[in-house]
């Protein structure tokens, strides 16, 4: 069994400035959608991208992220906090970021983005499929260092299971790394290799929302939930309530992408 290691969410500080791990660990989840992009674009020359449009891609992205992300927080999980505490919504380098709400910001700025660049929705969504999940999963390892998200109660025999002392003295999953794995390692890999040849319309999307919900689904039985607007439950969490629809939205595209070939 193991402590967890009590780590300073501030990373250093510049003067009255404190840099903190979580939003490095954003930034450094944009600089790997551009690493990936580009060596993307390089592999595959058939598609219509550039370096300069890959940019202004990520302008839109990370709008979509923070915007939807922190509203995603306030209105999912925690109105009630919010409510009472209005400017806290603001505070986003405190953590308190939902991939669901996230995940809507961006689907929201890629809308605008391919209208504006008269090019098919699906057609950029599958572009950046596969650039995400690292990002995803660098979000968890903030996760992880700000001490939140942990795991529901585990077998104290089990050799990872660990112990959050700010939290109680339960011997508990570490479900933030079990989510980096999965979301950011395993689900990357299966993206990246999916698109590595040309596929139908939708069928990348298809395939990262299909395999995103199923990760998420399961990681949530290892996580300690959140009580959400549906309530607090054991059986079916808040997590798992919002990747059932991207889990079906994922199977049905899927569908729809075979025919059109």
């Amino acid at each position: 069994m193991l402590i967890y290691p009590r780590i300073d969410p501030v990373a250093f500080s510049l003067g009255p400035l404190s840099v903190r791990w979580y939003g490095l660990m954003y930034l450094a989840g944009f600089i790997a959608f551009i690493v990936l992009g580009r060596r993307r674009i390089a592999r595959r020359p058939d598609l219509p991208w550039t370096a300069k449009s890959l940019d202004d891609l990520l302008f839109y992205g990370v709008l979509g992220v923070v915007i939807g992300g922190r509203l995603g927080q306030v209105l999912f999980y925690e109105p009630g906090y919010y409510l009472a505490h209005p400017l806290e919504i603001f505070a986003i380098w405190k953590g308190g970021m939902s991939f669901h709400g996230g995940f809507l910001g961006v689907l929201a700025a890629l809308i605008l983005y391919a209208r504006q660049r008269k090019l098919a929705w699906l057609a950029v969504t599958d572009f950046i499929a596969p650039l995400v999940p690292p990002g995803l999963g660098l979000g968890r390892i903030g996760n992880f260092i700000n001490g939140e998200l942990w795991g529901r109660a585990a077998d104290p025999a089990l050799p990872w299971a660990m112990v959050f002392p700010h939290v109680d003295t339960l011997a508990r999953h570490p479900s933030q790394l079990y989510q980096a794995f999965l979301e950011g390692v395993a689900l990357f890999g299966v993206l990246w290799f999916y698109s590595a040849k040309p596929r139908a319309t939708g069928a990348v999307s298809g395939v990262f929302l299909l395999g995103y919900g199923i990760a998420r689904f399961i990681a949530e039985f290892f996580r300690e939930p959140d009580a959400g607007i549906f309530g607090f439950s054991y059986a079916v969490s808040m997590g798992q309530w919002l990747s059932l629809p991207m889990i079906a939205a994922g199977a049905a595209l899927m569908m729809w992408s075979r025919r059109q070939r």
